[in-house]
């Protein structure tokens, strides 16, 4: 049986113009935040409940000014919270009152474009949209694209292994980054992976994905990028019910067609999707199904006559095909406007990942929890992979609301895991989770990987509070992380 050891408190930086004077050393001119109303814009991420305001931030602009901080750091027991561009919906980015921000916005250049490799290579603070509108030109992409695409960062998208629409054909985050340059805590620098599919020996930049921070900080990225398909064409189907869009989503799969992108609405989602954007979806409809075809224009023509016969089956509302770019921008246009579609509203965002085949009957739970809290929740759900994307709404200045929205989603996370999925998708454990993670996991599980962490951090001193429930903590330490 292992004996529980204690790992010793870090003690809290001091809080003087020595460090402070030193980190502006080591970064240059512009790259020290120190005075409080400029670090207030790093007290929280789009979570916004969650809120501290961190000591100090740094905004290097290289891999080696972010050694040479997190080198400082180490020796002088300060913690790191890495931050890209904070879109963050499980509070990953939220600092603590002792920690310093390291934020990647300067660390935006395109470093190598390879068209013959089909590799880009780009500093970890770049967003996926802006690799793609690089390499435009000459008709190649980068694929995953999930909905913040204009505002993540490569390097955030790496901490959550975040997909997007596209995650169907095309894969999430780690299907589609050949190697990573990190900085560890040491300050010591890495490179993860290779040039090629299939590098030699252990799978480390594996672990990087869905890592949240804690294992070392992402300054470069190596991408895939793909040349676009000669047609694409989106259709929008609207159904009676749940049900009725779930079936038709397995009949379309069974029948080998792979549509890069297959996503679902429902009902709430679509009303107020609609009222956001106006993009003309049918409001009577009990659920939508969005999808996108790509290939050659004759391949894409027979699939959307084969998914028309299929939907047919289901006695659809509404079947639309884009005859052209515009078209299918207005098909896509409401449910790339779901976070818009919130408004002014309080929100609690999940991204749980369900069995495709329970879609239905966790759905059917999910209106249940609502009418049991009194609370409105839309649902989405990438079709195609499990990803769902549930938003409690409720009165931001109401505190049983909130308080109601955060019994509900945990409820609705477990009902999830029940039903064989797991927390997350792609957006993280961060804050918001950690506590749930008992639900999916063994205390046996939990702690082999805080074991993986203290190997790559064996101070605990980057992005130390996320992830874990706090419980745990004393099971693992600087001085066991190597034993047993």
């Amino acid at each position: 049986m292992e004996t529980p050891v204690h790992q010793p408190e870090i003690a809290i930086q001091p809080r003087g113009s020595a460090i402070s004077g030193t980190l502006s050393r080591l970064v240059g001119h512009g790259g020290l935040i120190a005075d409080e109303p400029s670090r207030r814009v790093f007290e929280t991420d789009a979570t916004t409940a969650h809120r501290s305001l961190p000591f100090l931030v740094i905004l290097p602009q290289t891999t080696a000014e972010v050694s040479r901080v997190l080198k400082f750091c180490s020796e002088n027991n300060i913690k790191v919270i890495a931050r890209g561009a904070g879109t963050s919906l499980c509070a990953g980015a939220v600092p603590s009152e002792d920690a310093v921000v390291v934020g990647l916005s300067r660390m935006t250049r395109i470093l190598d474009v390879n068209f013959a490799d089909r590799t880009a290579t780009v500093e970890a603070g770049l967003t996926g949209l802006s690799i793609s509108k690089a390499v435009a030109a000459e008709n190649f992409f980068y694929a995953p694209d999930p909905l913040s695409q204009p505002a993540c960062t490569i390097g955030g998208n790496i901490a959550t292994n975040a997909g997007g629409a596209r995650s169907l054909k095309y894969g999430v985050t780690a299907s589609n980054v050949l190697k990573v340059k990190m900085v560890l805590m040491s300050g010591e620098v890495v490179e993860l992976g290779g040039d090629y599919l299939d590098p030699q020996g252990y799978d480390l930049l594996g672990l990087t994905f869905g890592s949240e921070g804690q294992l070392g900080i992402v300054t470069e990225v190596t991408v895939r990028i793909l040349k676009r398909a000669e047609e694409s064409i989106s259709l929008l189907i609207a159904f009676g019910s749940p049900e009725e869009a779930s079936a038709c989503t397995a009949d379309i799969l069974a029948e080998g067609i792979c549509p890069s992108a297959l996503e679902f609405m429902d009902k709430a989602a679509i009303a107020h999707c609609e009222k956001a954007a106006s993009a003309g979806y049918p409001l009577e409809a009990g659920a939508l199904l969005i999808l996108e075809l790509e290939g050659t224009a004759r391949a894409v023509g027979d699939e959307v006559g084969r998914i028309k016969e299929i939907a047919g089956r289901f006695e659809p509302q509404a079947f639309r095909a884009s005859r052209d770019a515009a078209e299918a921008i207005a098909i896509w246009k409401g449910r790339k406007a779901a976070f818009a579609a919130i408004g002014q509203s309080g929100y609690h965002f999940l991204d749980p990942a369900i069995p495709l085949g329970k879609l239905p009957e966790v759905l059917k739970q999910i209106k249940e929890l609502g009418e049991k809290y009194k609370l409105e929740i839309m649902s989405m759900c990438r079709a195609g992979d499990g990803n769902l994307q549930s938003v409690i709404l409720y009165n931001a200045g109401d505190k049983r609301e909130k308080m109601a929205a955060e019994e509900c989603g945990a409820e609705i996370l477990k009902l999830c895991v029940d039903a064989g999925g797991c927390l997350t998708a792609e957006n993280g454990v961060g804050l918001t989770k950690r506590e749930l993670m008992r639900h999916q996991f063994s205390e046996a599980d939990l702690i082999q990987r805080m074991r993986v962490k203290a190997a790559f951090d064996p101070q605990w001193l980057l992005n130390p509070a996320k992830v874990f429930p706090p419980a745990l903590r004393h099971r693992i330490s600087p001085e066991s992380a190597g034993n047993g």
